[in-house]
């Protein structure tokens, strides 16, 4: 029998019972669903994170204290919170040209989260002290008012600028301008105020207080060290000789000989976003790895639903043989029965999928206000049709070579 007539065949056969034939690629439907779904809102993630990060430009090089984490669940990850090898002896060596010759910006950081009143108002943002080259390095500037000088860090003045989502619940629609909010029984003056600007770096611009790092030190966090130095170098190709600058600078300051004994680690931008795109990827194949469970159990529906399509069409199967069909020509028949089935539950589900990614990609642009594009998966499109098809294969073997199997006789009497 050509090829050609067998599945044609198997359409009719699929056509005739075309409920059934829904209810059976469901399963399959909703995997490739899941999996359209995660690959593309995970892709979107990715753009994000790595396009904030970048933000900040490929020649911002980052110093912390404490020894480098080696994963996540490394115990240094909580220690270099609160290490205090990094203070302003660290921050003057750095400084120094003979030390780092290719450093143009240097700018201390301090930070943490605390509860700000205004009135009978609270919140609790990111406080964040830093120098006046804040909106140079992390590319932020007031909406209104404007940044502290060097006098009023050196004077440790108690001023402040606030994000707008910081503004918006301590002053709701009042203008914030020389208000006075209050941390830690401080009464700081208000500034400047920052247009919504969202993640930047490891803090949320819009839920921030902004105050000189002097101040900050002083009369919020009570500490002398810094929780980060960031410096910037003129270009990328100066960041390799920097970071060892910088190595070298705080190894001899700090008398380490051996490199294990190191209480600062030096991160890139480039790192940091190598880092996340391995985070990310890993967690989005585990996310479609579980969502690929439903095509398991789509599977095993589909074969349940061939099993029973072979019983009820065993007089069928008899009349082809008897009129000449061979074993392979049932075989082929069930098989590609199945394949057609589990294939147009992948197709449906690649585009039921990609609609509903794009949709959910335009829902968190639209009201979070997040710079998230929508990326149509390739490769999961690819994959998803595949493993459908493969599917397909897999869980209709068993029922084909069952129905191949059945003697003309037999199934010419079967009631």
């Amino acid at each position: 029998m050509k090829i050609k007539y067998t599945l044609r065949t198997a359409v009719i056969g699929l056509q005739s019972h075309m409920s059934r034939s829904l209810l059976t690629i469901l399963g399959i439907v909703i995997g490739i669903t899941a999996i359209m779904m995660i690959m593309s809102l995970g892709a979107g993630a990715q753009e994000l994170i790595l396009s904030d990060i970048q933000s900040l430009g490929a020649n911002t090089i980052i110093v912390m204290p404490g020894r480098e984490p080696t994963g996540p669940t490394d115990p240094s990850v909580v220690e270099s919170l609160f290490s205090d090898s990094l203070k302003e002896m660290e921050l003057e060596a750095l400084k120094n040209k003979s030390n780092i010759p290719k450093a143009e910006e240097i700018m201390p950081i301090v930070f943490g989260v605390d509860t700000v009143s205004y009135g009978n108002e609270t919140f609790r943002p990111t406080i964040l002290g830093a120098s006046d080259l804040i909106g140079k390095i992390f590319d932020i500037y007031p909406e209104k008012g404007s940044y502290f000088s060097e006098e009023q860090i050196k004077s440790k003045a108690k001023v402040a600028l606030i994000g707008s989502k910081t503004k918006e619940e301590l002053f709701g629609e009042s203008d914030a301008i020389g208000q006075k909010i209050k941390i830690k029984g401080q009464n700081l003056q208000i500034i400047g105020v920052f247009p919504p600007k969202g993640q930047v770096l490891f803090f949320n611009a819009d839920e921030s207080v902004v105050v000189p790092y002097t101040t900050a030190q002083q009369y919020i966090f009570g500490i002398k060290h810094f929780n980060r130095i960031i410096l910037q170098v003129e270009s990328e190709t100066d960041i390799p000789r920097t970071v060892q600058d910088i190595e070298i600078t705080l190894r001899n300051l700090h008398n380490i000989d051996n490199l294990d004994n190191d209480d600062f680690f030096v991160s890139t931008q480039a790192e940091i976003a190598d880092t996340l795109k391995t985070v990310t990827s890993v967690l989005t194949l585990f996310l479609v790895a579980v969502a690929a469970i439903s095509l398991v159990v789509g599977g095993v529906g589909i074969m349940n639903i061939m099993l029973v399509s072979v019983t009820e069409r065993t007089r069928e199967i008899g009349l082809r043989k008897a009129l000449g069909a061979t074993e392979k020509n049932i075989l082929f028949q069930f098989i590609i029965e199945a394949v057609t089935v589990t294939g147009s539950g992948g197709i449906i589900g690649i585009l039921l999928g990609s609609a509903l990614s794009f949709a959910a990609t335009f829902g968190l642009s639209y009201f979070l206000d997040l710079n998230w594009s929508f990326a149509f998966p390739v490769t999961g499109a690819i994959l998803g049709l595949l493993v459908s098809a493969l599917v397909g294969l897999i869980f209709g073997i068993q029922p084909a070579y069952k129905a191949s199997r059945k003697s003309p006789i037999e199934a010419l009497r079967y009631e």
